[in-house]
């Protein structure tokens, strides 16, 4: 029996050849595109429902003010979301909120007043062109809620598409946009977690929406519905994903500066934070990019960065900022100096705990336009909210999905000798393939088919979220992607997991990630015979694993690194030279050797 990995996410559902998806709690997203059989030529029937504003729509109240919880009947038994705790996640009327790169807002009413849509087959005015159409969206049911619906594009043709949505008392905390603290009954106040999601849906690229049909499940909420742009005219050049949400500083009146290290270069930049995993907003008072010469010194006066016109931002609970494009030659292969000023008290951050580089913090006061590093006295080993940088132009992204190994544990700090770094140098120095973008999106003991973090509340642990948890957020929705390397599963079968297990989680990765049009490859799972867990039972389970990968069932390339790490007199264990001395990551020369076997064209 395959086990059940997955979180809340979306299936899409071809016209006449639907994906099939077992009963789990995550989705598979099939792309549209004009060969594929969602695609309909057909022009709308004159008899299908003129399209209305989602607003016009609302059927459903969802909120109510904690005074009145009888305003509200969210699920049809009396329940509601309070109002004082979306306002304290900064969630407000009308706010506008940018979740996995697509930009929703909640909507612009008061407690006690209709504030969603029941799905029943409603034709919503949408427009615009991007990759993905974003739900934010809630089931009431007691489970998963799903059902299929169309989108029309302005040349008459249509795409059908699965919606499928968590519960909002029940749902994965792993894969929610927000959670609040309490559930609202006529009876009194339940000290119990309400959850909203998130959910994106593939759109046919090039295509211009004019509308969408809901599905027909009363049990699906919707509170806010926008088309996702792409991120054409952007290259990621650097990234790391939110590991955990941990207590940090605690920093009041701080500036933090930030060393990440470029891929690509270009001649504009912009950077992504993100407020993932919280509970409550972080303000940001000003940022700063520039060039550094050495630790918190940069080349010359660091450059203002601004969002939507303005020097700071609040970022609410679970959602993201990206700053405004700025004129500024990033140069490839270089560290950056990224600060931010914290104007508030932080006590709690979602961080990127395995940086392997130093940052910095300062004194109190905004020190992000400080052209001298005299005020950072104090250093940091994590990235805390800082997800993204992007430059302007260039071919597009390569994400690495992995553990520890693509985090660089064991690499020598501050040089950058990860294996993603060296591969982003090799791709800099040829012409046969495009000179991508690399995005190193591991995390130091990361899963493939179960959560080391929960997804909610402060927590010790940092081995975020399971791959596939996370699959969404750190590659479907990264800056311009083009292809994914999935290099996982050795954690999985070290605490457990059966072959079986990591190879259902596999594939469903891939299945997620080929249907929203990316190339994708699997790596081998490496040797590591002599470390605590890595007992010989492991390594069949190890071996199965790579038996399934070399197949090549269901992606488009092997990257062999077992073949290229282990002991060829010892398969089981890696080759000395290679080994950092624990037996289960590889030193800087055997990570330089993953990224010196990979064929460029597989990209």
């Amino acid at each position: 029996m395959r086990r059940r990995v997955w979180g809340t996410a979306v299936v899409l559902a071809l016209l006449s050849a639907a994906v099939t998806v077992p009963a789990t709690t995550v989705t598979v997203a099939t792309a549209a595109t004009a060969e594929s059989p969602a695609v309909s030529e057909a022009s709308a029937s004159p008899a299908e429902k003129r399209p209305l504003s989602l607003e016009r729509l609302f059927d459903n109240t969802a909120v109510s003010d904690d005074t009145r919880p009888g305003e509200a009947d969210f699920d049809g038994s009396g329940g509601s979301l309070s109002a004082q705790d979306l306002t304290a996640a900064g969630w407000t009327p009308g706010r506008s909120l940018t979740v996995q790169g697509a930009r929703l807002a909640w909507p612009r009413r008061a407690a006690g007043e209709p504030d969603n849509v029941r799905a029943d087959g409603q034709s919503v005015r949408v427009g615009g062109r991007g990759d993905a159409l974003a739900f934010l969206v809630a089931g009431t049911g007691g489970g998963e809620e799903s059902g299929t619906g169309v989108v029309r594009y302005t040349n008459g043709s249509r795409s059908s598409y699965r919606l499928t949505a968590s519960d909002w008392r029940g749902g994965p905390l792993a894969t929610k946009a927000v959670a609040l603290p309490h559930i609202n009954t006529p009876g009194g106040q339940l000290a119990e977690k309400a959850r909203l999601y998130v959910v994106t849906v593939p759109l046919v690229q090039g295509r211009e929406v004019a509308s969408v049909e809901l599905p027909r499940n009363t049990d699906l909420h919707v509170f806010a519905l926008s088309v996702r742009a792409d991120s054409r005219g952007w290259t990621g050049s650097w990234a790391a994903s939110a590991s955990g949400y941990t207590a940090v500083g605690p920093w009041t009146d701080r500036t933090l500066r930030l060393v990440v290290h470029t891929s690509a270069g270009g001649p504009r930049v912009r950077i992504r934070l993100d407020n993932t995993f919280a509970a409550t907003p972080v303000r940001i008072g000003s940022a700063t990019v520039a060039v550094q010469a050495s630790g918190a010194s940069p080349r010359s006066a660091p450059v203002p960065l601004s969002f939507r016109g303005a020097a700071g931002t609040e970022i609410p609970a679970g959602a993201q900022a990206f700053s405004d494009p700025l004129d500024f030659d990033v140069p490839a292969d270089a560290n950056l100096l990224v600060s931010f000023h914290l104007p508030g008290t932080v006590t709690a951050a979602p961080v990127h705990s395995l940086a392997v580089q130093t940052s910095y913090v300062s004194t109190p006061g905004d020190h992000a336009g400080d052209g001298a590093p005299d005020a950072y006295t104090s250093t940091i080993t994590n990235w805390p909210l800082l997800t993204g940088v992007d430059v302007g132009g260039g071919p597009g992204s390569v994400v690495l999905l992995g553990d520890s190994i693509t985090d660089g544990e064991k690499s020598t700090r501050d040089a950058n000798r990860r294996w993603p770094n060296v591969l982003a140098a090799r791709l800099l120095n040829q012409s046969a393939v495009p000179r991508y973008g690399v995005l190193n999106h591991g995390i130091s003991a990361n899963r493939v088919v179960s959560d080391r973090y929960t997804g909610d509340g402060v927590s010790t642990d940092t081995g975020g979220v399971s791959a596939l948890h996370r699959l969404e957020r750190d590659v479907l929705a990264q800056t311009s992607a083009r292809t994914v390397v999935v290099f996982q599963g050795v954690n999985d079968v070290r605490w457990g997991a059966s072959a079986e297990q990591v190879v259902a989680g596999l594939r469903e990765i891939a299945e997620r990630a080929r249907a929203r049009g990316l190339r994708v490859l699997v790596a081998t799972i490496a040797p590591c015979e002599g470390e605590a867990r890595c007992t010989s039972a492991v390594d069949a389970e190890r071996v199965g694993v790579n038996q399934w990968i070399r197949s090549g069932d269901g992606f488009d390339g092997v990257l062999d690194f077992d073949a290229v790490l282990r002991d060829p007199s010892h398969p089981a264990r890696m080759l000395p030279a290679y080994d950092s001395g624990d037996h289960l990551h590889p030193g800087d020369v055997g990570l330089a050797a993953l990224a010196e076997s990979v064929d460029l064209r597989l990209l």
